[in-house]
């Protein structure tokens, strides 16, 4: 299935280990690690015998790195990649290039607790949470659309403050840093009784952002609740309301970049310069969901959940000024069934459906130095999206895991022109009765080694924002991703748990892949590239290579590393009389090598440093312009002061890009004028402190 020589894959498993926090957030003893656990297929579930690859990121993994950003803590997972332009605007791909994440993310499905965050529309702004506000992230790789509806890279459920509250806690964190890096939050998690629980987040970010137009502004609140009304019902709520605000600098071209790295866009032609437009993107959103939760009987429970955004969104762009109103509701109910009588042979199964409706009016103006003047364009865009699923699942003497799912997804988009006029205003695009099916299997061949495989398909319809790009041109004829993953995996345990390793090998075919395209005006389009072959190798290591021991000067050393091989290509690709078939994917990098290095000194001193490597990538279909490789080593240091048992302060330092590499943090894909490049900060340095009570 996949042809990759041994030497490869002895490069794989020979990586050296970094060790992962999430592995030593709780120790049962001095010389152990706790097992990992993940959120998964609707219940928390051992690493070791799940059959997916999954990964969880843990608090104390976000803490370690930058405070005001996920970037670092996401981009230590295997077959992830985050990008970020720009303070503010993230990109994100999950076994997949960024071919179709010019702006937002594609091809994920991201939910918080039970409600889906990616709306109706196929788009998830990530960047609205606040990093202090979440508990940990629960990663499954691969394409699951038999579950969780719409997705051809994988699933992401990310667990906030307040659902899972243990001791009460109160805190506020105050930090800057270079380029007017300033941000402050405030968190309350209080548990009144073992019935009731909430917590509430608070936080202010701002930066000037180190190139020319990049400032950013956000404020977010954020609240959960949790209310156990009897032994067997519970309620859980969830809000969020963030205000977000950025500058957007634009692509630069190879001389560009090396005359001054730090200018936003010029003037181009007809088109003015990205300051002078006032480029950028204001968002502000409203999310909230509620979930009720009933145990009916020993083993069969029903969970339903009700959720809903309101988003008021702005972009000042090169040749336009946009705005868009969107509107999303959804539901999603599930009964769950577990039978665990008998030890020799365990099962549950899952019944359910998850749908959503989303109306949208996009308004695009005439933009003169960033105020909006005659109306250019006017439309609705509305969504209906569900799935109907099903899974069962079966463990034979705790060893053999065997389960399959199943589900109907189904999708529609409904448009109006209203101005300008046109012949026909009305349209719609409809893929439904699209089967998604997963079969997979894991068994433990000693209680340390479990192996694992999978066939699993997924499907990813064209979001709002590729039928109506930039351009605001509508394309009809945009037809979904379809795809089959062909999965095998390993997963080793020592006995003390002092090494985990994992090991991943796919091969996943793509039908219709969607790739992006630039005008002349550098506003995208969206068309299908027919086949593109996606077939890595993914491998981590967490090693406790120094147990905690007082007493000592270096009382313990943690250890994580992951690194994955991308070998992705296009199928047969024809744009425009020209022939791309058989060339790397776009935006994709052979090779991604990341390590995190956690060592506690006494006295509550610690040091983590984080190391980033990524290999050159085409930033074109032509496969003529490459980025340059880059190794991106950050450090931070933190020291505790024990006030009382649970009161402390904290004050921690660091710096990012330590070694000052020049390098571009998400460039522009196929980009007109060969405006490929947004340069990323040069060494810079970060402060602050946190008081906990």
């Amino acid at each position: 299935m996949l042809k990759f020589n041994f030497f490869l894959l002895t490069v794989v498993l020979s990586t050296p280990g970094i060790v992962w926090s999430q592995a030593v957030d709780s120790i049962s003893n001095q010389h152990e690690i706790n097992p990992i656990h993940v959120n998964a297929y609707f219940n928390q579930q051992p690493i070791l015998g799940l059959t997916s690859a999954a990964q969880t990121i843990s608090p104390r993994l976000i803490e370690a790195q930058q405070t005001n950003t996920l970037l670092s803590a996401i981009n230590t997972v295997a077959g992830v990649r985050m990008e970020e332009r720009s303070p503010g605007s993230y990109r994100l791909a999950m076994r997949g290039s960024l071919i179709r994440s010019a702006f937002g993310i594609r091809n994920t499905k991201i939910y918080i607790d039970d409600f889906p965050l990616t709306d109706a529309g196929g788009n998830t702004y990530l960047n609205l949470l606040d990093p202090a506000a979440i508990q940990a992230i629960h990663i499954i790789k691969g394409p699951d659309g038999s579950l969780y509806g719409a997705n051809s890279g994988g699933v992401i459920n990310i667990q906030p403050n307040g659902f899972d509250i243990r001791e009460n806690r109160r805190s506020v964190l105050l930090s800057g840093g270079s380029f007017g890096l300033f941000q402050e939050q405030l968190s309350i998690q209080q548990k009144i009784n073992n019935n009731y629980s909430f917590s509430f987040d608070q936080s202010f970010t701002r930066s000037d952002g180190y190139r020319d137009n990049t400032a950013l502004n956000k404020k977010t609140f954020q609240t959960a609740h949790r209310w156990k009304y009897t032994p067997k019902n519970e309620i859980r709520f969830f809000a969020l309301y963030s205000d977000l605000g950025y500058r957007t600098p634009g692509g630069l071209t190879q001389a560009q970049m090396d005359e001054d790295p730090r200018m936003s866009r010029p003037a181009a032609g007809p088109n003015p310069s990205a300051k002078e437009q006032q480029a950028g993107i204001y968002n502000k959103t409203f999310y909230g969901g509620i979930a009720h939760h009933a145990q009916l009987n020993d083993k069969l429970s029903h969970t339903v959940s009700i959720f809903g955004s309101n988003t008021d969104f702005e972009n000042p762009f090169i040749t336009n000024y946009e705005y868009r109103q969107e509107n999303n509701l959804g539901l999603r109910s599930y009964f769950s069934y577990r039978n665990t009588d008998n030890p020799k042979l365990e099962w549950q199964m899952q019944l359910g459906f998850e749908g959503q409706k989303g109306w949208n009016e996009i308004e695009n103006y005439g933009n003169v130095q960033g105020n909006a003047t005659d109306l250019k364009d006017h439309d609705n865009l509305n969504n209906s999206q569900y799935s109907f699923f099903y899974r069962a699942m079966a463990k034979i003497y705790q060893h053999w895991t065997i389960e399959g799912s199943l589900g109907l997804n189904h999708s529609k988009l409904t448009y109006r022109q209203h101005y300008p006029e046109i012949e026909n205003p009305i349209g719609h695009m409809t893929f439904s009765g699209i089967w998604m099916p997963r079969l997979a299997t894991s068994y433990l061949i000693t209680e340390r080694f479990a192996v694992r495989g999978s066939i699993s398909k997924g499907y990813s319809p064209p979001t709002n924002e590729e039928v109506r790009p930039s351009d605001r041109i509508i394309n009809s004829s945009l037809r979904p991703e379809t795809g089959t993953n062909y999965e095998l995996g390993a997963r080793l345990e020592t006995f003390s748990r002092r090494l985990i390793a994992d090991l991943s090998i796919y091969d996943y075919k793509i039908k219709q892949g969607i790739v992006e395209q630039r005008n002349d005006n550098g506003e995208e389009y969206y068309l299908n590239a027919g086949e593109i072959k996606q077939r890595g190798i993914e491998a981590a290591i967490w090693a406790y290579l120094l147990a905690p021991t007082p007493g000592r000067f270096v009382q313990t050393i943690n250890l994580h590393s992951s690194v994955s091989y991308n070998d992705y290509r296009f199928g047969k690709y024809n744009v425009e009389g020209n022939d791309f078939s058989h060339n790397k994917v776009t935006a994709v990098p052979d090779w991604v090598w990341t390590n995190t290095l956690l060592i506690a000194f006494p006295k509550q001193f610690g040091l983590n440093f984080s190391h980033n490597f990524t290999s050159a990538m085409p930033l074109n279909d032509a496969n003529s312009v490459f980025s340059k490789k880059f190794h991106l080593l950050q450090a931070k240091g933190t020291w505790i002061w024990q006030l009382k048992s649970n009161q402390q302060l904290q004050f921690f330092a660091g710096v990012d890009n330590l070694l000052n590499e020049q390098y571009s943090l998400g460039n522009d894909i196929n980009a007109y004028g060969d405006r490929f490049f947004n340069p990323a900060p040069t060494r810079n340095y970060y402060g602050g402190m946190k008081i906990i009570l």
